[in-house]
C-alpha cells in the first residue's frame, strides 16, 4: 500500500527516506549470503552482449564457464584468451547435446530472431535461463517461454539488469508513495533510430570465411547474404526478420520502472502514429500510443503511455517545464516523464530521478536505496537462494507490451484492441503478426 501522510508535500519529501523500507518496491536483500558449490554455466554467444552476459556472470563467485557456442570464428579471440579452458562449440545445438549434463545454467544472448528456439531448447534440457532483452522477437514466443519456465519452475532472468540499480528503485518508490500525486499519463522516449528506410540491396556476397550464415538464419528463411555489415555482427536489429526496431532494444529498459512503480499489466489497446516499416526494416521515428487499464496509483481508470524514438519526442510543452535552474535542462537523452496530478517526475535512463517543479519539491531528500548485483541474483537463484528481480513472468507481459508497438507500426493510425489473454487483436490482417512460420527443418514443439 503507498505510504501516506498528513504533513505538507514538502516535509513528506524531507522525511520520505524512512519511509523507503515500507514501500512496496523495495524488496528484501536478494544477496544474502555467499552461495556454496560451483554453477556450470554455458554462454550462447561470445561478443557483443553475449560477452558482457558471460563474463559477469562468470565473474559471480563460484561459477565455471564451461562451454560457449559462437557461430563466428571471428569473436572468438577475447574468449579464448580470458578463458582457456572453456569449450568452444559453433552450433549451440551441439553444445546442448554433448554438454547438457555437464551445465546448470544457460544465457542466450544471441540476436533476437533467435532467443526463443534457443531459450526454449535449453529449458527442455531443463537448464535456468539468463535470456538478453526482448525476451523473444513475436509475441507468441515470449508467452510460450514465459509459461514453459514458470510450469517447469525454472530459475530465468532478462537482461534488464538497470532493473536492479537505486535509481530505478528510488523512482519506483516515490511513485509508490505519492509523491508527484495520481499518475495522469506518461512519456517514454529513445533517440536510438535501429531503422532503414531504404530497400534491401538486390545481390549476393561471400559469405566471410568462419561463419555460418546457415545457422546465423536459424528459424528464417533462407536469403543470400549481404556482407558490409548489412546484417551481421549489429544491424540485424534494423531487420523485420530478425531484430525488432528501437523498441525493441531499448523499450524494455525503459519501459521497466514504468511497469513496475505503477503495477501495470497487458495494454488494453496500442497505435502507431509514426512512420511504417518497409518490406524489410524498421522505420525510425517512431511514436506509439498505448492504454493500459488503471491501478490504485493512476488517476483515471485508465492510462495512457506514449513511446518516441529517434527524433520523436514527448510534446513541446511538457519539455518547456523540466527547463529550471540547478537540474537537467529540458529533456534527458532517453527515460520516461511521469505526469501526476501534483507534479512531474523526470527518469532519465540509468540516472536518478528529478522532480518538478522546482518550488514544490524544494530540499527533497531521496532515500538511499542500494542497488543489487543483476547477473548474481541469478545465479543464487539458480542454487536455490533467493529469487531474480527480472524472471520471465515479469519480463514477459514487460516485452509483450513492448513487441505490441512492433506489430502497431505496421498498421499506423488504427487503433489496436488486444486481448492478451487470448494473444489476438481485433483487427484480423494484424493477428498474423503474433507468431511466425518457420523454415523447414526449424520446428520445436514446445513452440507450437
Amino acid at each position: 500500500m503507498p505510504f501516506r501522510t498528513n504533513s505538507s508535500r514538502r516535509s513528506f519529501l524531507k522525511v520520505i527516506g524512512t519511509a523507503a523500507l515500507a514501500a512496496p518496491f523495495v524488496t528484501r536483500d536478494l544477496i544474502a549470503r555467499p552461495p556454496g558449490g560451483i554453477l556450470r554455466h554455458a554462454s550462447f554467444g561470445a561478443s557483443g552482449m553475449a560477452w558482457s552476459d558471460l563474463t559477469e556472470i562468470a565473474g559471480c563467485k563460484n561459477v565455471d564457464l564451461v562451454a560457449v557456442a559462437e557461430l563466428d570464428d571471428r569473436r572468438t579471440g577475447e574468449l579464448r584468451k580470458k578463458f582457456p579452458h572453456t569449450r568452444i562449440y559453433r552450433d549451440w545445438r551441439e553444445l546442448l547435446d554433448k554438454e547438457s549434463k555437464n551445465i546448470d545454467s544457460v544465457n542466450v544472448s544471441t540476436p533476437d530472431h533467435m532467443h526463443a528456439m534457443i531459450g526454449i531448447s535449453a529449458m527442455e534440457h531443463g537448464k535456468h535461463v539468463y535470456g538478453q532483452k526482448p525476451l523473444a522477437h513475436d509475441l507468441f514466443e515470449v508467452r510460450r517461454l514465459t509459461e514453459y519456465a514458470h510450469n517447469h519452475k525454472l530459475v530465468t532472468q532478462m537482461g534488464i539488469q538497470i532493473h536492479a540499480t537505486n535509481h530505478y528503485k528510488t523512482a519506483g518508490m516515490l511513485v509508490q508513495a505519492g509523491t508527484i500525486g495520481k499518475i495522469k499519463e506518461v512519456h517514454s522516449w529513445c533517440p536510438k533510430s535501429w531503422g532503414d528506410p531504404t530497400p534491401k540491396p538486390n545481390r549476393s556476397d561471400r559469405v566471410p570465411e568462419g561463419f555460418d550464415w546457415d545457422l546465423w538464419l536459424g528459424v528464417c528463411a533462407n536469403r543470400p547474404f549481404l556482407d558490409g555489415e548489412y546484417y551481421h555482427p549489429a544491424n540485424w536489429r534494423k531487420r523485420l526478420d530478425f531484430g525488432t526496431g528501437t523498441f525493441g532494444d531499448m523499450g524494455c529498459h525503459i519501459f521497466d520502472p514504468v511497469f513496475t512503480a505503477i503495477g501495470l499489466k497487458a495494454p488494453i489497446s496500442v497505435r502507431s502514429e509514426g512512420p511504417a516499416p518497409n518490406a524489410d526494416n524498421w522505420a525510425m521515428d517512431s511514436k506509439i500510443h498505448y492504454t493500459f487499464a488503471g491501478t490504485p496509483l493512476t488517476a483515471g481508470p485508465t492510462l495512457p503511455v506514449t513511446w518516441y524514438d529517434g527524433a520523436a519526442k514527448p510534446p513541446a510543452e511538457l519539455i518547456e517545464q523540466l527547463k529550471t535552474d540547478g537540474k537537467q535542462d529540458g529533456l534527458p537523452g532517453s527515460g520516461s516523464l511521469f505526469v501526476g496530478t501534483q507534479g512531474i517526475m523526470a527518469l532519465p535512463h540509468w540516472a536518478p530521478p528529478l522532480l518538478y517543479p522546482d518550488k514544490t519539491f524544494e530540499g527533497a531528500k531521496f532515500p538511499v536505496i542500494p542497488s543489487t548485483n543483476h547477473w548474481e541474483e541469478f545465479v543464487i537463484a539458480c542454487r536455490g537462494e533467493g529469487t531474480t528481480g527480472a524472471g520471465f513472468d515479469y519480463a514477459g507481459p514487460l516485452t509483450e507490451a513492448v513487441l505490441l508497438g512492433g506489430v502497431a507500426s505496421r498498421f499506423r493510425n488504427t487503433t489496436l484492441k488486444w486481448d492478451a489473454a487470448k494473444l489476438r487483436f481485433d483487427v484480423p490482417e494484424a493477428n498474423k503478426f503474433v507468431r511466425r512460420t518457420y523454415r523447414a527443418g526449424w520446428e520445436n514443439s514446445a513452440l507450437a
